[in-house]
């Protein structure tokens, strides 16, 4: 019977297409689509940081090139210059990509409990800890933030000041000028996580409090008929179902006679 009740529940299922979408999840997904973008453009500041680092290593394990460097070429070749360059490069990093990990669900979860637990508990999880805890703490992170950066422009600074001149430089003296600027990233960044939450808060809603025959796309959690096709927001790949690369490879060799 209970089997019966499922096909037939299966069969009912509303996949809603863009137009069918009410607002609130059509919101829900723009907000996905500007997470996703800030958080690709974050993740292009690991070349940097690696970049720097192994320049900044490679320069000081050569004598005297890096003096060189700073007293002719420029004195961002100091060292301390470029570790400051390296952790504000870790910092954009870091920050940027919160959001983008959340809408796809790489963040570490403690599921000895969770994962045990039906669908629409799952969901109830998700709500409440978004209104309680993700989005209070990050709106408060997200405040002082804004105070931390005005703070730092606003340090050091007097009426010849333009607005982007003075304010607080590196406690090192030979270190970088200009601070509010990496820690205006930080807002930018919980702002995006503010934003991130707001979207799968709207997706959790419209799961638990509209029809249950509803399909749409949902960030941090999977359909039940879904269970077990994705991880950690990836879908699961079926060796089964998988082209053979190696074979294709020489299919294309054999018809082409290239790589």
């Amino acid at each position: 019977m209970n089997e019966a009740v499922s096909s037939a529940d299966q069969q009912e299922l509303l996949h809603l297409t863009d137009a069918q979408m009410p607002f609130g999840l059509r919101l829900a997904g723009k907000i996905r689509k500007f997470v996703d973008v800030v958080g690709r453009f974050g993740s292009w500041f690991a070349m940097p940081l690696i970049l720097i680092t192994a320049f900044d290593l490679a320069i000081r394990k050569m004598g005297g090139i890096q003096i060189y460097l700073v007293e002719n070429v420029s004195p961002y070749f100091g060292s301390t210059l470029l570790q400051e360059l390296e952790w504000h490069s870790h910092t954009v990093l870091f920050v940027l990509v919160l959001a983008y990990g959340y809408i796809w669900n790489t963040h570490v979860r403690v599921d000895l409990v969770r994962e045990n637990l039906a669908f629409r508990k799952k969901l109830w999880i998700e709500f409440l800890g978004i209104s309680f805890f993700l989005l209070p703490f990050c709106a408060i992170i997200t405040y002082f933030s804004a105070v931390y950066v005005i703070d730092s422009w606003s340090t050091n600074r007097d009426a010849a000041c333009a607005w982007y001149e003075c304010g607080e430089v590196s406690a090192s003296l030979v270190g970088l000028s200009h601070r509010w600027i990496i820690k205006s990233v930080m807002v930018f960044g919980f702002v995006s996580v503010v934003l991130a939450g707001i979207g799968v808060w709207l997706e959790m809603f419209y799961a638990l409090f509209k029809p249950q025959h509803w399909r749409f796309p949902l960030s941090t959690q999977e359909w039940p008929e879904e269970a077990g096709d994705m991880i950690e927001g990836k879908e699961r790949l079926d060796l089964d179902k998988v082209d053979d690369q190696l074979e294709l490879r020489s299919k294309r060799i054999q018809e082409t006679g290239t790589f």
